[in-house]
């Protein structure tokens, strides 16, 4: 580790900093100021493009290539002269456009400066550039979600006709194979993801209320909003037409209750694994030097799922508050979003970091065969199922009572239920049937259903 990560306040730019570090160049500071960079070059050259806006004139070639250089060219060092240049206008957007009109000076596009941030205010450059950090974040997330749901699914396959005896309410239920379950997951993260992909994140570029008030004054015959979508759609986004100086927000709850619901998906996973791990039904392979308690030298402690489950419940505590502030505004725009956006990327830190825990947790698990089958073989009570359901099939008096009075509560084994079927006066099909089940093979379609995860 470094300085900087040791003295890092947050663990997301310290001890877990290595495991986001693609984040920091969407949701820094730093990515802030290129995006910001970048949409303020991108109506530019809107604005240059606009034949009625006769004064600021069409770009040539070369000059077009000038301006998109500056626009993907932005390095640490002009960031450091954006923030210089903050401490004397204490206002973020117009240190952007001061630094823009710094990079022209003397090229060109100099006769284009007063163009730079046009008829915009902040709120024009931040929201679009909020969207845009939310799109690329978004992409690294997904990459990693579709990393771990591909893992997921993988393991369903594998162990599709493995059986496992069931829990609900934490008793021993009818059985199924670790490959079904394991696909029930991966089906939910695939939904999850889908919903995260729908969404299109909204913006507005209509100036100080929404109205294209200042841009009407200039040039009256423009039209403004198909100009202002065509920079918003340029850049990937979709254009929001009815905002007051801010766009609303709306967008961004959504996407952040959209990571919160796949988030919740995972956590869920996270827990039942530890579950699975503290029955016996998974081992852990050891890792070469790693200790699982300072005092008790035998342990092997599900510690990724834990971690993942502990960085999930932070990244929806941050995404859930956001969902539910950003979009509640005094009238046409108070400062309270301005601090609270500031923290976007603290949730998606913290979900890659709860991702790839899984991730490597998944690495170790494997399979106890001989405790998952010494599991089902102590449970064939769970048969009392499928022999009242034969009853039932047949018209035999109180199937459900009879087989509630030999297994509630009971321990039962394959001889007293391979003799409690031999005295029904079932079908010699059903009874054959019945009698060859074991709680192992009475598994359904889990190995079938296993393959759609």
């Amino acid at each position: 580790m470094t300085s900087e990560t040791l003295t890092a306040v947050s663990p997301i730019d310290g001890r877990y900093a290595s495991k986001c570090a693609e984040l920091r160049d969407v949701f820094s500071e730093y990515g802030l100021i290129k995006r910001r960079v970048l949409v303020e070059c991108a109506w530019l050259e809107a604005l240059c493009d606009a034949k009625e806006i006769a004064e600021c004139k069409a770009l040539s070639a070369a000059e077009r290539k000038a301006l998109k250089a500056i626009a993907a060219g932005v390095s640490l060092e002009d960031a450091a002269r954006v923030k210089e240049i903050e401490r004397t206008t204490n206002h973020d957007v117009k240190a952007i456009e001061y630094f823009l009109k710094e990079k022209v000076k003397g090229t060109p596009l100099e006769s284009r400066s007063e163009f730079i941030h046009f008829a915009c205010t902040s709120e024009d450059i931040n929201n679009m550039s909020h969207a845009l950090m939310l799109r690329d974040g978004k992409a690294v997330l997904r990459a990693a979600m579709d990393e771990l749901t591909a893992k997921v699914s993988q393991m369903a396959k594998d162990w599709a006709k493995v059986p496992m005896l069931a829990h609900t309410h934490g008793q021993p239920a009818s059985p199924t194979t670790i490959g079904k379950e394991l696909a029930v997951v991966s089906a939910r993260l695939r939904r999850q993801a889908a919903e995260i992909d729908r969404l299109v994140m909204p913006a507005k570029m209509n100036g100080a209320v929404g109205n294209f008030n200042a841009h009407l004054s200039a040039y009256p015959k423009t039209d403004w909003e198909k100009l202002s979508r065509k920079v918003i759609e340029s850049l990937g986004l979709r254009q929001n037409r009815l905002t007051t100086q801010i766009e609303s927000h709306d967008g961004i709850a959504e996407l952040f209750d959209a990571i919160c619901r796949w988030n919740s998906v995972l956590l869920d996973f996270d827990r039942d694994v530890w579950m699975y791990v503290s029955m016996g039904y998974f081992k852990q392979r050891t890792v070469k030097g790693e200790i699982g308690s300072s005092t008790m030298p035998h342990k092997v402690n599900p510690i990724d799922f834990e971690n993942s489950e502990g960085n999930l419940g932070l990244a929806n505590a941050v995404m859930g508050y956001m969902a539910r502030k950003l979009p509640v505004s005094r009238m046409q725009r108070d400062l309270t979003d301005s601090t609270t956006l500031r923290n976007m990327g603290v949730g998606f830190g913290y979900t890659l970091i709860a991702i790839r825990a899984t991730i490597k947790g998944l690495g170790k698990l494997e399979l106890n065969e001989e405790r998952l089958e010494a599991d089902l073989d102590a449970n064939w009570e769970v048969l009392a199922e499928p022999i009242q359901t034969v009853m039932r099939k047949v018209g035999m008096d109180r199937p459900y009572e009879r087989l509630k009075e030999l297994t509630r509560g009971r321990r039962v084994n394959a001889a007293i239920m391979r003799d409690f079927i031999e005295a029904l006066p079932l079908p010699a099909e059903d009874k054959a049937r019945l009698k060859k089940l074991t709680p192992a093979t009475y598994v359904g379609l889990a190995a079938k259903l296993a393959k759609l995860g």
